[in-house]
């Protein structure tokens, strides 16, 4: 039983590697403000179209800012579940496995 805990946190920090190297990306106002992120969350860059942010007001920014953001962090949130249940699923092939059945 240890032993599957051991292969548990070893593969957990290999989907994490994994995450690290995957880009998502969260848009609004048709592509003006894009946000991309890694697999884990972590921000990496944040693009505001140059016209667009001339004729913006600052309210209107941070609303498509927080808009991006929640996109990207929900492409995110569903590329780690999906690693995660693919790991998973590899390693106990349902709970049975965990038990030896």
């Amino acid at each position: 039983m240890f032993d599957k805990l051991f292969e548990v946190q070893a593969k957990a920090g290999e989907v994490k590697q994994r995450l690290d190297g995957i880009t998502v990306t969260g848009t609004a106002e048709g592509g003006k403000i894009s946000v991309n992120a890694t697999g884990n969350k972590i921000i990496q860059s944040i693009n505001i179209d140059a016209d667009f942010f001339k004729d913006a007001d600052k309210e209107e920014i941070e609303e498509l800012l927080v808009i991006a953001i929640n996109k990207a962090m929900e492409q995110a949130d569903n590329v780690s579940q999906s690693e995660m249940a693919a790991v998973t699923k590899d390693m106990f092939g349902g709970l049975g496995g965990m038990f030896n059945k």
